[in-house]
């Protein structure tokens, strides 16, 4: 597998997200994020930022899925990659 131009393949990372407080938010509140989190698997021939198992956040709305190997996987474009950890 070869991910060309700026394009990126992502796992993503399903988070259990708390408050401060230790509360553990409903589904409900977590599609308030804009943003999801994912780890690199494969960055494009001409990602010049990102390297190989980076976790990075993403748009939510971007990309799209697809499976490869019997796994689902998310193809999003670099410009939709906000953070990098």
């Amino acid at each position: 597998m070869k991910a060309i131009g700026k394009t990126i393949v992502i796992e993503t990372i399903k988070e259990k997200v708390t408050h401060d407080s230790g509360l553990i938010l409903t589904v409900a509140d977590k599609d308030k994020f804009r943003y999801k989190k994912g780890r690199v698997i494969m960055p494009g021939t001409e990602c010049s930022v990102l390297e190989k198992f980076d976790i990075i956040y993403y748009d939510k709305a971007a990309g799209h899925t697809m499976m490869l190997d019997e796994r689902i996987y998310t193809i999003i474009q670099e410009r939709d990659v906000v953070v990098v950890e």
